[in-house]
């Protein structure tokens, strides 16, 4: 496990998601680097992210915007506005070097030229580390959460790790399984190949998965 009194590089940052742990902060302006390794790992299975009928005639209307890659900065900066935040900025600033190197991306809900909601996270092999996200009109984030799973398995992504479980995430679909297990499925998504293409998240729903149940599990 890196040493927090270390100089925190990209390249320990992603040596650290692949032993399956990651760094969380105590506040916004914490300069001190935590690591975490749950005992029990949140996951979300890309074949089954659910879709309320609701969330489904959402991602039809066409309300938002999607997009991938075009407002990371602002996405993290979103996403860290909170009143309790684990985000530090010495975090934030990692993540900025992370998505420079093309190891951190994020998927954008706009309505008209408003960012409303998003989600970002760290890629390494076909793993998808899923970091935080956030929602400024209603649907926002299930919509990016949508779109994220879509893409991932588009682009040949074997794990979406949520790390905890919450209520919110379990109602989509999101499990929780074992640390022993959580570092099998890593272990097998790190030996596997993945490319994030921007363009598996766009918008176009229906154009481009023809329907919801191409993508996800609907009730």
């Amino acid at each position: 496990m890196p040493d927090p009194a270390d100089e925190i590089t990209p390249e320990i940052l992603l040596g650290a998601y692949a032993m399956g742990i990651f760094p969380m902060a105590e506040g916004r302006d914490d300069p001190e680097i935590h690591w975490v390794d749950p005992r029990r790992r949140g996951i979300l299975p890309l074949d089954g992210f659910h879709i309320s009928r609701s969330l489904a005639r959402r991602l039809r209307q066409g309300d938002f915007t999607v997009t991938a890659d075009r407002a990371f900065f602002h996405v993290v900066s979103a996403c860290a506005e909170r009143g309790e935040t684990w985000i530090s900025r010495r975090i934030q600033s990692l993540y900025e070097e992370l998505h420079r190197l093309g190891h951190a991306h994020s998927i954008e809900v706009w309505q008209k030229d408003r960012l409303v909601g998003g989600v970002y996270g760290v890629t390494l092999g076909a793993a998808f580390f899923g970091e935080s996200m956030f929602s400024r009109v209603t649907d926002a984030s299930k919509v990016a959460l949508a779109h994220a799973v879509r893409g991932l398995k588009a682009d040949g992504f074997r794990l979406f790790d949520t790390q905890f479980l919450t209520p919110h995430l379990a109602s989509l679909g999101a499990v929780e399984i074992p640390r022993a297990s959580y570092h099998r499925l890593l272990r097998a998504a790190l030996d596997g190949a993945a490319r994030f293409d921007p363009e598996s998240y766009s918008s176009g729903w229906t154009a481009a998965s023809g329907r919801v149940q191409d993508s996800a599990q609907t009730s």
